[in-house]
């Protein structure tokens, strides 16, 4: 099974970083957060990825044609001109970096990699700027059984600030980070048929806009709700968040040994 993962946007709420590389090459923990959701597949058996890039995509081309610079120790022989790979950390992965374009919507650019999916049964899709504990496995045979051409996973994200619990005036409780409103959101993380590439009708096509409003108008589109942990990383106070969750060694999302 193969994973479509955008890559291409400009994350313009966190330009402090994002001036330099593209938003899914910022780093928690040292990785790209791209590196992390591919380790989130993968743990999945899902192997075979289809990157769309644009801002900077030449940066993520970077990234991997020098992979084992990047996760290796490493020998320069300068008299010899020869440099040596020590204990290589390969990773069991097909990556396709595609061009999309640096002006094409989140649709167009699903659009754009049509070719690469159009012989799958079903493939994965998801943003590259988000993490989850979710289970991928459950969530693609959901989608197996019901049958429609599309699955959204259904997040209800925590509220930004903590809550009080007030009885007359006395602080009874606290909570953390309670959910928010209890409106269910797109999360990502989708599951599609090829035929959802015809609901797309160019570049300009946000596939949050016409493309999903379609599917569920069709009743194409089903909902595989996720309770647990997720977040995007839109902001430099959640790039922050995720950073320490990592360094505390709880990180939720790391689902892989």
């Amino acid at each position: 099974m193969k994973a479509v993962i955008l890559a291409g946007g400009l994350g313009t709420r966190i330009s402090e970083e994002t001036h330099l590389k593209p938003k899914p090459m910022i780093e928690i923990g040292g990785k790209p957060i791209l590196w992390h959701i591919m380790k989130m597949y993968s743990a999945h058996g899902i192997n075979d990825f289809i990157v769309c890039c644009g801002y900077k995509g030449y940066v993520i081309k970077e990234y991997f044609a020098n992979y084992f610079l990047h996760m290796s120790d490493v020998t320069f022989d300068m008299d010899k001109n020869e440099m040596q790979v020590h204990q290589r950390k390969a990773e069991p992965w097909r990556v396709t970096l595609v061009d999309t374009g640096e002006d094409t919507l989140t649709g167009g650019r699903l659009k754009r990699v049509a070719e690469y999916v159009k012989d799958e049964e079903a493939f994965c899709f998801t943003y590259g700027d988000g993490v989850a504990d979710v289970d991928i496995s459950k969530l693609v045979s959901f989608h197996h059984a019901h049958q429609k051409y599309a699955t959204v996973t259904a997040v209800q994200p925590p509220g930004r600030y903590g809550a009080l619990k007030l009885v007359n005036g006395n602080v009874e409780g606290f909570s953390e980070k309670p959910k928010g409103d209890g409106a269910w959101i797109n999360g990502g993380f989708f599951v599609l048929s090829p035929k959802c590439l015809s609901y797309i009708n160019d570049d300009q096509s946000s596939w949050e806009g016409e493309p999903l409003g379609q599917l569920a108008s069709d009743n194409q589109l089903m909902a595989y709700e996720h309770m647990g942990f997720w977040q995007p990383m839109d902001t430099l106070r959640e790039k922050t968040q995720l950073e320490d969750l990592w360094q505390s060694g709880k990180a939720p999302w790391k689902v892989w040994e």
